[in-house]
């Protein structure tokens, strides 16, 4: 389904910050709070240097779908509601997103939070460097029944994000990650969810683990992070690939081939914010409203036009996760 992009609920101004995004400024001084609950100086430091976050571009014509993006991970002072996110997503023409957990306490705020805005549906998993730690203090069993749990609701499409990760945890987490991987497999091959998969410096034995387990019907690698030749990979076995800011770096060239190789019916696009935050506002922290930057750009990759390209995003996106208005 093509949808053009709706008017904003709220008043937005492509090239400002969207106002629930900005940071508060204090009315005598018009400096910014040092901190505020749950941030580090450092963290509200770092993000102040660097700008806080970009500002609204300019609305898309034909709406997409962010499939992967972290509303629970806050970066740095400012606390945005999920509706307030999603009408800054929606003025951008991004009409909704997936809601990715990482761990158990991020998966069940995920369970809750899809029931609360029927712009979200959710995925939930454990991380690959977090099973290392859960395998270690023999408590990944246990965590991973909670996950299949979750994972049975309705607004629950996905079990992700799932993986290796060979750049974070060392020769001796592999097994523990590659225990807890399988095991999403195989939750979501019998609840007929799709896989989103976090593939680090792993490429090689998340091809091969999938091909030996057998994968669920839809998998998705999520940031995708190879090269051509894995592109051609994943046409063959029809493995979707999402691009996410990275494609927009200047030194991503593997990734632009990757996109120009890739069959455009198995691409996807993500913010996977608050990271990643594309060209040319790297190095800010990201959210699902800043989409578009990364949307332009891969239009430009491809040269092809927007509104075609955001017509086939939408139309891949649903065919991974089904409708956001049908529970």
């Amino acid at each position: 389904m093509c949808t053009s992009a709706a008017a904003p609920r709220h008043p937005y101004t492509p090239g400002e910050t969207p106002p629930a995004y900005r940071e508060p400024e204090d009315t005598e001084t018009g400096e910014q709070p040092p901190t505020t609950a749950g941030d580090d100086d450092a963290t509200v430091a770092r993000r102040r240097r660097k700008g806080g976050y970009p500002p609204l571009p300019e609305p898309l014509a034909v709406t997409v779908i962010d499939n992967h993006t972290h509303f629970d991970f806050r970066d740095g002072p400012v606390e945005v509601s999920i509706h307030e996110a999603l009408d800054a997503a929606e003025a951008a023409g991004v009409r909704g997103a997936v809601q990715v957990g990482t761990d158990l306490a991020s998966s069940r705020f995920t369970a809750a939070v899809v029931e609360q805005d029927a712009r979200l549906l959710g995925a939930v998993a454990l991380h690959p460097n977090d099973a290392p730690l859960l395998a270690d203090a023999g408590t990944l069993d246990d965590a991973l029944s909670e996950i299949e749990q979750l994972a049975a609701g309705p607004r629950i499409r996905a079990l992700g994000e799932t993986g290796l990760d060979y750049f974070r945890t060392g020769e001796a987490g592999r097994g523990g990650q590659l225990a807890s991987f399988r095991s999403h497999i195989d939750i979501a091959k019998r609840l007929g969810k799709a896989l989103q998969i976090h593939d680090r410096e792993a490429h090689d034995d998340v091809v091969d683990t999938l091909l030996a387990d057998g994968p669920p019907e839809r998998v998705v690698l999520h940031c995708f992070s190879g090269d051509a030749a894995l592109a051609r990979i994943c046409n063959e076995h029809g493995w979707f690939m999402s691009f996410a800011g990275t494609v927009t770096f200047k030194n991503a060239t593997n990734l632009r081939e990757a996109l120009l190789a890739a069959d455009p019916g198995l691409v996807l696009t993500e913010t996977d914010a608050p990271f990643l935050t594309p060209h040319p506002h790297r190095g800010r922290p990201n959210a699902s409203y800043v989409l578009p930057n990364t949307v332009r750009a891969m239009a430009g990759i491809l040269g092809t036009d927007v509104d075609t390209l955001c017509a086939r995003l939408t139309s891949n996106t649903e065919a991974v996760y089904g409708s956001w208005n049908n529970a």
